[in-house]
């Protein structure tokens, strides 16, 4: 029985979505209707990702415009992006909501910098749980010949070096998307 590798990289890869699902919800100081995925809204009677009761498009650099499906929409979405933890104050005129995205300061900057690199750790984190446990399944695998073994090492840690090298650069990335003014 030997290892599954193609095991190993996918859980790795996921590790990877996950770190660019978060970062992407991270608000940078320009439009990005990502920052919006995690609202709901409560629509007859059910808790509704917005995006699934209106269409959000992005026409400038700082504003964000969130169109209802459904008129009667309008004033739960108004009241869900208020409840959010999103600290933005929407702004509707009966038809569409706008969403301004105010300028951040440099110390703002900075702590959302600090944000990203937790993130990324806890990728890594991840990353690393999964080598550990491919190396254990390596080793418990008696199948297995000494070299077998020792080339099997080799190749899960190359996998996990790739990885982490990969983390750290969608991390570098939003920094620098971050810090940009």
């Amino acid at each position: 029985m030997a290892i599954d590798f193609n095991q190993a990289t996918e859980k790795m890869k996921g590790a990877q979505d996950a770190l660019r699902r978060e970062l992407g919800e991270i608000r940078t100081g320009r439009a990005n209707p990502r920052i919006l995925d995690r609202v709901q809204v409560e629509y007859y009677g059910a808790m509704v990702p917005l995006n699934q009761v209106a269409s959000i498009s992005v026409p400038e650099a700082r504003l964000l415009l969130i169109t209802p499906f459904d008129k009667g929409a309008l004033e739960a979405i108004v009241t869900a992006i208020n409840v959010s933890d999103l600290g933005l104050n929407p702004a509707s005129d009966g038809n569409i909501v706008r969403l301004a995205i105010p300028q951040m300061t440099e110390e703002r900057r900075k702590e959302l910098v600090k944000e990203v690199k937790a993130e990324a750790e806890k990728s890594k984190v991840a990353v690393r749980n999964v080598r550990r446990d491919a190396m254990d399944a390596i080793k418990k695998d008696k199948e297995l010949t000494e070299d077998q073994v020792h080339e099997s090492e080799d190749k899960v840690q190359k996998l996990t070096d790739d990885n982490i090298k990969a983390i750290d650069e969608i991390a570098e990335d939003k920094e620098k998307e971050l810090m940009t003014i």
